[in-house]
């Protein structure tokens, strides 16, 4: 017998990860629109602005893979701590730097990669972690609690980044170092261990990448989610690329095309409260067809009203739906992927996924140019039919069973 899903809450380990990886999340949220203004006042260009933002999801994606084989070679706990001491030092030199005068470019530059790269290391770790906190039956619960995070931190963040560096422009960089300070603590105050016993690795660092790539590949379901989450991805982030670019062409103002993007949060905040409820009340491979094929729909609408704010709302409607799709699928690839293997499965996931939506901006730019927004968002919206036909035929969703309740 297992806790209700209602009473995650009463997890002590779980909630004080969740809580103190609220902070970590809105430091970061408040960071990330810093650093663009920062750039913009040392060197008043917007395209080495732009530059510092792309070198830093680069970065991210690049140690994504090797990330996976780190948590699951090394302690959790120990990879945990020490991204968020390296990220504290580097928010703390970067807050110390400006309020001496001009930081150096270079040094803007190096405290982004840094921040990305240890962001994408430690979300690893904590997603492949997650099994050794809760239930296998609260890991869709506990995925949906995280989705919640990320959307809630999403929305506070910018605002509270552009207010303080309006009140000071190192106060931003100094919230992100004491936020990563509580991350820190709240780390070290978890008592269970985050990894299962394990034996000596053999091979080296190439060969164990090797193995969770051959792993995902050789699991139906594990290849489903690659199939649907990515192509999912790309759609929503390359549709609303284009509603804003739509926007900015026909003239709005920029206070409501920034609106945009606020609606569509807002959705997924809201979808990820309603998670856990449709989680019940439908069988896992029921839900994620039903949402794939729902959104596609939602999304072509899109195509007749790319130049007005209301585009936003089909979009935020198909976000509404996504953490519903992202806890059955996460909780259950945390619940049948081995712990010694969830580092590098998490890692590959997050790298198509993570991959996706770094092409969409480019992508929708080009279809944008070519044929124009209508024709762009119904490519977008095509693909996200395309994850729904594979939902759909897929024999890794169609073979879902419940994961058993464990026996005391």
């Amino acid at each position: 017998m297992t806790d209700a899903p209602q009473n995650l809450w009463r997890n002590r380990e779980f909630t004080l990860l969740w809580v103190s990886q609220s902070l970590s999340d809105l430091g970061s949220a408040t960071a990330a629109l810093a650093v663009p203004l920062l750039v913009l006042s040392l060197t008043n260009s917007p395209v080495q602005a732009g530059l510092v933002g792309t070198i830093g999801l680069v970065a991210a994606l690049v140690c994504r893979l090797p990330a996976g084989v780190l948590v699951d070679r090394i302690d959790r706990r120990r990879a945990m701590l020490a991204c968020d001491a390296v990220s504290v030092l580097a928010y703390l030199t970067l807050a110390i730097a400006v309020l001496r005068g001009a930081p150096p470019l270079a040094l803007v530059v190096i405290v982004a990669v840094i921040g990305t790269m240890s962001s994408s290391i430690f979300r690893t770790a904590e997603q492949s972690a997650l099994r050794n906190l809760v239930p296998s039956t609260q890991l869709p619960a506990a995925v949906a609690r995280n989705e919640a995070r990320t959307y809630a931190t999403s929305l506070a963040g910018p605002p509270l980044g552009g207010l303080l560096f309006g009140l000071g422009r190192a106060l931003p960089f100094l919230t992100n170092a004491l936020a990563h300070l509580a991350s820190l603590g709240g780390v070290l105050l978890l008592r269970k261990p985050l990894q299962e016993a394990r034996e000596e690795t053999r091979g080296g660092h190439a060969a164990a990448m090797v193995e969770g790539l051959r792993f995902v590949y050789a699991n139906p379901f594990l290849r489903s989610i690659l199939l649907i989450a990515a192509p999912l991805n790309l759609a929503i982030d390359a549709i609303i690329f284009t509603i804003i670019v739509t926007l900015q062409r026909h003239g709005v103002a920029p206070a409501l095309i920034g609106s945009v993007q606020t609606v569509v949060a807002v959705g997924g905040l809201l979808g990820a409260f309603a998670a856990p409820a449709l989680q019940r009340r439908m069988r896992l491979p029921v839900l994620i067809r039903g949402i794939c094929w729902l959104a596609a729909a939602l999304m072509s609408t899109c195509a007749l009203l790319t130049g007005s704010v209301a585009a936003a709302v089909p979009v935020a409607l198909a976000v509404f739906l996504g953490p519903a799709c992202n806890a059955a699928l996460f909780g259950h690839q945390a619940a049948i992927t081995p712990d010694r293997l969830q580092g590098r499965v998490v890692s590959v996931i997050f790298f198509a996924t993570s991959f996706a939506s770094a092409a969409a901006p480019l992508l929708a730019g080009v279809l944008i140019a070519g044929w124009g927004s209508a024709v762009a968002v119904i490519v977008f919206s095509l693909t996200v039919a395309g994850a729904a036909v594979a939902a759909t035929v897929s024999r890794g969703i169609r073979s879902i069973q419940p994961v058993p309740e464990p026996t005391l």
